[in-house]
């Protein structure tokens, strides 16, 4: 069995920008992805948080270090071929008085992590999806603010440079989904499709290169 961990925020774990809900496993990218591995002996491990980051505390709401969560994971041995990581946006926020270069740092950190467990070639790195213009407007989500927009499209070079560094694959969200215009932040159900689509892809040649 190859169990591959999918591990992220909230859209990872599914959320739903006009029911405020998550999406059934039919439609959030990791459903979608156990889905097309249907004929092979794959598992997608699920574990996506809301407001999770890399490495920034949440005072209104603890356990949302993504770091400390990774530790837990592989502290309990579990079973773990490959993963997928996709964090950042969360990081964006104006409390955490954060920069592309710090939340590339946050992610590396988690990497270092990963590495100690998954070999650097069964590791896929994600940069998010931007934020959108006025995310940070009352009607949307004012934690962030106009400045975290253009973070979260700076995010792409940063990560890149972090997995070339590191060594594992890469790819940008961005490139293929945008946020939804119902809340300026999370994937719809197009870009749920988009993202599974592409990282269907590149775990096939993931796993072709493995064997």
């Amino acid at each position: 069995m190859n169990n591959i961990l999918c591990f992220g925020d909230s859209n990872t774990w599914g959320y739903n920008p006009n029911t405020k809900k998550r999406y059934p496993a039919g439609i959030r990218w990791t459903g979608r992805l156990q889905k097309k591995f249907w004929n092979m002996d794959v598992k997608i491990i699920e574990e996506g948080l809301c407001g999770r980051t890399t490495v920034y505390e949440d005072e209104t709401r603890p356990g949302r270090k993504g770091i400390d969560k990774i530790k837990e994971i592989f502290d309990e041995k579990q079973s773990i071929n490959m993963v997928v990581i996709m964090l950042g946006t969360n990081d964006c926020k104006t409390f955490n008085n954060s920069s592309p270069l710090s939340i590339a740092n946050g992610i590396d950190r988690c990497l270092e992590i990963i590495l100690k467990n998954v070999k650097a070639e069964n590791v896929l790195l994600i940069s998010p999806i931007h934020l959108g213009e006025n995310v940070w407007k009352e009607d949307y989500d004012p934690e962030f603010c106009e400045d975290s927009v253009e973070i979260s499209k700076a995010l792409k070079t940063e990560y890149a440079k972090v997995a070339k560094k590191r060594g594992v694959h890469f790819l940008s969200a961005s490139d293929y989904a945008i946020p939804s215009n119902e809340d300026q932040e999370h994937l719809d159900e197009e870009g749920h499709q988009k993202l599974a689509d592409v990282i269907y892809k590149e775990i096939s040649q993931m796993f072709a290169n493995c064997a």
